[in-house]
């Protein structure tokens, strides 16, 4: 440590990597729409429209390993994600959750795949984007189950407190709903895919600076990448994880609102 110190007093020591890492430059042009989390956005859109297109295309009674994989992604959001959470009417939203969960899934798996390398979740307008389709989304169920004004009623006197307790409880009702939910829900998910986009550029950036040291640094190099090795099937875990996560929240705010008291 000390050493690493006394290079980086010369101007030789390792730079560790920052949010700047994560604001890359337009790949051609001076457009910020040409920037390549924009372009893993929409190659995203493509691979899973031709992923799950392929998978369905010659199904049948006996399925094929494609198929198989494509329905048993199908059948894990419809089942355990959408009727399990949301109840007997969770057929008019399982394609969004679907769509939801298998696009979040993708733009977060490309943060561990060899050239690409950068998950899209991890600038956090793309989450700030899902967290709003899924804020109106609920709201609208809601308000169109019940109506304006018993919707509104129920989110702010919340039945069985005593009135007193309106005074403090009807404001953080309503900020809860209105905006706890959708920043939550948001800044969950990228800050999750920032950190550990973040963890795996400091052990492999760092494996590499002490690979270029004085001897004894070197020595210590192989530590760093095999931490960063691991640390890779770890954030794959945490990717998995966190698209599972912001799905199962958006069906659970689904299914308050579709209840007659949430």
């Amino acid at each position: 440590m000390r050493s690493l110190v006394r290079l980086s007093a010369e101007g030789e020591g390792f730079v560790p990597p920052s949010s700047n890492d994560f604001n890359l430059p337009p790949i051609f042009g001076e457009n910020a729409y040409t920037t390549k989390p924009i372009f893993m956005v929409f190659f995203s859109v493509i691979l899973i429209s031709v992923f799950f297109i392929a998978a369905s295309r010659k199904a049948a009674i006996v399925p094929s390993k494609l198929q198989f994989a494509g329905e048993s992604i199908y059948a894990f959001v419809r089942n355990d994600l959408a009727r399990d959470v949301i109840g007997h009417e969770f057929m008019r939203f399982v394609p969004y959750l679907f769509t939801l969960f298998t696009f979040i899934l993708t733009n977060n798996i490309f943060g561990i795949v060899p050239l690409l390398q950068f998950p899209a979740m991890s600038r956090v307008s793309f989450p700030y984007v899902l967290a709003v389709f899924t804020f109106v989304i609920f709201h609208y169920v809601g308000i169109r189950k019940q109506g304006l004004g018993k919707y509104l009623k129920e989110i702010m006197f919340m039945p069985g407190v005593p009135k007193p307790v309106y005074i403090l409880l009807t404001p953080i009702e309503l900020a809860t709903f209105f905006l706890v939910r959708p920043l939550t829900l948001s800044l969950r998910l990228f800050a999750n895919m920032f950190a550990g986009h973040l963890l795996l550029l400091v052990f492999i950036m760092g494996g590499d600076h002490l690979l270029k040291g004085v001897i004894g640094l070197k020595l210590v190099s192989p530590f760093a990448f095999a931490f960063g090795i691991g640390l890779t099937f770890f954030e794959f875990m945490v990717q998995c994880l966190q698209a599972y996560i912001f799905t199962l929240l958006t069906a659970l705010y689904i299914a308050g609102a579709l209840a007659d008291e949430h």
